[in-house]
């Protein structure tokens, strides 16, 4: 599905699981106990340094990381809002971040780089780098109940999430995402937190909580103060 799609078509998620995935605990409790070491890719790394760098010329200032940020209108959207903040979305296609040409006016707060997160959040952890605010607005669902693992909060690398701190947002039009994310964020760390209906306000940030919301769809989301 594109997100430069037209505004107001868009499917609502199917999906046969109807709840919580029975197999989530069971692949929290292992993630938890067994830590992610997949080597490091080097184009990985060298765009990680490109951005750390980017975020110490502007001052360290409190970091937003914006995950899968897609063309990067969220990150821009972000920096805007945030004015004494650093934003850096990273998004793995570089089709989708060479997309949008829209000027950003006196906006020097935020830098779009193309990596893949699951070796982006580790090199941040690994650098004791932690996060001001986090933010995972409408990933990719994988809806089929054999797709577990491909869910951030089923994959191996969603300890380290936790690890980098701030409060961490997650946002899908898919309540079964949320409700599942929610839960293992309150698994792992203790803290209650629960899916819940979202409103846009004041705009939409991505193209595809905007196409979303004039199709109609409800949204969610799910936040957690994570302590650094």
């Amino acid at each position: 599905m594109s997100d430069t799609s037209p505004l107001g078509n868009s499917r609502a998620v199917f999906s046969t699981q109807t709840e919580i995935h029975a197999q989530l605990d069971k692949l929290l409790q292992r993630h938890s106990s067994h830590p992610f070491q997949k080597p490091f890719s080097s184009y990985n790394q060298t765009a990680y340094n490109s951005a750390i760098q980017a975020w110490k010329a502007a001052g360290s200032a409190p970091l937003i990381l914006d995950s899968g940020c897609g063309v990067g209108l969220s990150t821009r959207h972000l920096a805007s809002l945030n004015p004494l903040c650093f934003v850096i979305g990273v998004d793995q296609s570089a089709d989708r971040l060479s997309r949008l040409h829209q000027p950003v006016p006196d906006l020097k707060n935020f830098i779009t780089i193309r990596a893949d997160l699951v070796d982006f959040w580790r090199l941040l952890k690994n650098d004791g780098i932690t996060l001001h605010h986090h933010y995972v607005l409408y990933p990719n669902p994988w809806p089929k109940k054999d797709q577990l693992r491909r869910r951030w909060h089923g994959h191996a690398v969603f300890p380290t999430l936790l690890a980098l701190g701030g409060t961490i947002e997650c946002r899908s039009n898919w309540k079964i995402y949320v409700d599942e994310f929610a839960y293992a964020l309150t698994t792992l760390t203790g803290q209650a937190t629960q899916c819940e209906n979202y409103y846009i306000h004041p705009f939409a940030l991505t193209p595809f909580e905007e196409k979303y919301h004039a199709s109609g769809h409800t949204l969610w989301r799910c936040q957690l103060k994570i302590p650094n």
